[in-house]
């Protein structure tokens, strides 16, 4: 009876291992994910701490979960979109459990290849197509500039972009 228990047992236990490691497949199969949120999603599906370790070291033994590829996607799509810049895009990606190294890392790499002062300019003439800086009353400048500080730009090269567009260039 023990050894048939036992049996069952690790059986039971390799089965759970199996479906961690599929479900974890399918979650992958939608979008990349980093390997905290992966292991989250497959605790809240119910599956032991150990089958979670065991698809989490497999996935990345395999080259199908990346946290440096994940920050650097996530990050470049992020930018791409307008959906932030350098201090939300930060936050963003260690909320998802991306360790700080690998955060600073790709966002180094993404800096050279977009320009802070153009996506703002971009996101004006998106969302605030008549504002002009010079014209505009300091209340409504206000609500712009924190607007794009809530996006994550800096106070200083929101300032400058202004600057620039009193100028008129």
């Amino acid at each position: 009876m023990s050894r048939a228990g036992s049996s069952r047992s690790k059986n039971s236990e390799m089965d759970e291992l199996k479906r961690a490691f599929a479900a974890a497949l399918r979650a992958l199969g939608r979008r990349d994910h980093s390997e905290s949120e992966l292991a989250g999603k497959l605790v809240a599906k119910g599956f032991s701490p150990a089958a979670v370790t065991d698809a989490v070291i497999r996935l990345k033994a395999a080259g199908y979960l990346d946290d440096r590829r994940f920050a650097r996607q996530w990050a470049d799509s992020a930018l791409r979109n307008r959906r932030g810049f350098g201090p939300r895009i930060r936050q963003e990606l260690l909320r998802r459990g991306v360790a700080e190294g690998v955060v600073a890392e790709a966002l180094a790499e993404l800096a050279d290849e977009y320009d802070e002062a153009a996506l703002i300019g971009d996101v004006l003439a998106r969302k605030f197509p008549t504002f002009s800086p010079g014209e505009t009353p300091d209340r409504e400048k206000r609500r712009v500039m924190q607007y794009l500080q809530r996006r994550g730009f800096a106070c200083s090269a929101i300032l400058a972009v202004f600057r620039d567009r009193d100028r008129g260039c």
